[in-house]
């Protein structure tokens, strides 16, 4: 991706960047070319850069709109590489309305989502996956999610896969300089261990993979659905899990009649529960509905935890449920209510296929479905994951696929170098997806459009 061409002047932007609502503080950010003569306008003074200005906002008749201060960050050395002013106000809507109006009236426009931050991609003082650890950033619901998030935005993100980028150029550069010579080809990058980076390449591909794997998994987390026939203890596994009485808990089946939401973190891993109504036969058409919204979640779930009565044990109606589950979606299943029954907590694992035994009410076991609930994610502890997306675990995972291809062919009787130096070549396009150094603008315009107006 290439920056705007030196003589293209972007636009002057601006943008409400702090979040809607009252404050002791506000900020308005602009960014555009040669801002003094706009915060001149606005103030009637000269701000000296990096230095906080402290002024009086004026409207167009000279009247103060508000008193705060003025930062003034001259580019390049600023965030989006462009002049930026930061004007810090008193944090009311209306203020800070009437100053955006203000800063509009002098010329500029109202910024896009991920206006600013696409800037700064644009002007190279960030890559595509340091932008977007901005948004993660922002967005972190765990301790540890920020932490990684930082981690990514500070570089170790793009490091790793520049690190894996340059060992394919120079791998490329070695099989493309034997092409010319077909009838040494083999013989001559076996004695350059070109075989030998090819199986570091693929071990260190994997360690990326890895981490940027338990990063995705602190970024967005799991999706969990409670499901089950009624009155089998969904509501108390929702309390005993989110701490906190959520959920009607009665005898009466039937009482839960819509989904009912909780987020919650285990080790760091965002957890979003979902309790549902129970699934059964019902002419009432207020639970028809309550049931048909449980089959929606679990079309988006990640994993269904199924809950039993573990005094009747598994019935022909929860057979019918497990028949009827996606394929693709995990589960765990719970024999819910051992307190009644005397049982002590266990588990029980078969093939992958998990059954715990445990009380909701009493909170014995509940440690035995946590570990399950990480394991089942695939989640590790480790300290030096990196924030990752979607599109960033699809990337690696096409890298991986052509660097086996490539190994393939030259395990081949009649390897083609020809083959193996563009198999070579696609995995380094698609690591370059991830720094934005191979990205299609129709992408970005995807990746940006989801961040908050002002960053």
């Amino acid at each position: 991706m290439n920056p705007p061409s030196a003589t293209s002047v972007a636009p002057t932007i601006a943008a409400i960047a702090t979040a809607p609502g009252r404050g002791g503080v506000g900020v308005i950010r602009v960014s555009g070319s040669d801002l003094l003569e706009f915060a001149r306008a606005l103030t009637g003074k000269t701000p000296r850069p990096r230095h906080a200005l402290l002024t009086d906002f004026r409207d167009a008749g000279g009247q103060a709109i508000d008193t705060g201060l003025l930062l003034y960050f001259p580019g390049p050395a600023s965030f989006t590489g462009e002049d930026v002013l930061e004007l810090q106000g008193h944090g009311g809507p209306v203020v800070m309305n009437l100053l955006l109006r203000r800063c509009l009236e002098l010329g500029a426009r109202l910024a896009e989502p991920g206006e600013f931050t696409r800037r700064a991609f644009l002007n190279n003082k960030l890559d595509l996956a340091q932008a977007e650890a901005v948004a993660d950033l922002i967005d972190a619901s765990t301790q540890a999610a920020a932490r990684s998030a930082v981690r990514s935005l500070q570089g170790e993100f793009s490091k790793a896969i520049h690190a894996l980028v340059d060992e394919l150029i120079n791998l490329r550069m070695l099989v493309e300089a034997t092409l010319d010579f077909p009838e040494e080809e083999i013989d001559f990058l076996q004695a350059a261990d070109a075989f030998g980076r090819l199986a570091r390449l693929d071990a260190r591909l994997a360690e990326v993979r890895d981490r940027a794997g338990q990063g995705k998994l602190l970024q967005a987390g799991l999706q969990v659905v409670l499901i089950g026939q009624p009155n089998v203890g969904k509501s108390s596994l929702l309390n005993r899990l989110a701490g906190d009485e959520l959920a009607i808990v009665t005898d009466i089946a039937g009482t839960t009649r819509d989904a009912l939401k909780s987020s919650i973190q285990i080790q760091g891993i965002p957890l979003h529960i979902i309790d549902t109504a129970g699934l059964r036969e019902t002419d009432d058409p207020v639970e028809k509905i309550g049931i048909a919204r449980t089959w929606q979640e679990i079309e988006k779930a990640d994993l269904a935890l199924l809950l039993l009565d573990a005094r009747i044990g598994q019935t022909e109606a929860d057979r019918a449920i497990l028949a009827r589950l996606p394929a693709k979606l995990r589960r765990i299943t719970l024999r819910n209510k051992i307190d009644l029954n005397g049982e002590p907590p266990g588990r029980h694992t078969q093939g992958s296929d998990i059954t715990l035994s445990l009380s909701a009410k009493s909170g014995a076991g509940m440690e035995l479905l946590e570990q399950a609930l990480l394991e089942v994610a695939g989640w590790h502890q480790a300290e030096d994951v990196f924030i990752a997306r979607e599109r960033h675990l699809q990337a690696l995972e096409a890298s991986a696929l052509h660097l086996a291809a490539a190994r393939a062919e030259v395990e081949t009787p009649h390897p083609a170098l020809e083959l193996f130096a563009e198999e070579l070549r696609l995995a380094q396009n698609a690591l370059s997806e991830i720094t934005g150094e191979f990205t299609a603008d129709d992408l970005l315009g995807v990746i940006f459009s989801r961040f908050c107006i002002g960053k």
